[in-house]
């Protein structure tokens, strides 16, 4: 399996969780793991925020950013191109998507593409979720509450 994580799905690697023991487990699984670029940006905000909100105990989110940061060059980092631009602004008109969901999309789609082989699309971000299918890429999880 190839899996493609979006921060909302990956966060859960490092953040304790619902469906942080699935996400791990997926991730475990998965012959190649891999997501935009644009996922540390998204990691940084999304471990700080919830540091600042007190989701987490600063400490906590500090020992998360460095338990990414070191895994992150395992992963397969997709990068920003001129064509995965120009697609995630298609996805994002045809889908409602915001941004980075839209760049996430073009990434995984551009990825199965290249790959040509199936990709499932782990994220927890409903519009996402939504779109995924429709591009012919698989979605985890399989319901989303």
């Amino acid at each position: 399996m190839i899996l493609y994580l979006d921060t909302s799905a990956l966060v859960k690697r490092y953040v304790r969780e619902a469906h942080s023991n699935e996400v791990i487990g997926w991730i475990e699984q998965a012959e190649l793991v891999g997501s935009s670029v644009l996922t540390q940006v998204e990691m940084a905000v999304t471990l700080a925020k919830a540091a600042r909100l007190h989701w987490v105990e600063i400490e906590g989110a500090k020992n998360a950013w460095q338990d990414f940061s070191e895994h992150w060059q395992s992963y397969t980092r997709l990068s920003v191109t001129s064509t995965s631009l120009e697609r995630a602004s298609r996805l994002a008109w045809d889908f409602g998507l915001r941004g980075y969901d839209a760049m996430h999309l073009a990434s995984a789609v551009i990825w199965q593409d290249m790959m040509e082989a199936p990709i499932t699309l782990a994220t927890f971000g409903r519009e996402l979720w939504l779109a995924a299918p429709k591009t012919g890429l698989t979605v985890w999880p399989s319901e989303l509450i």
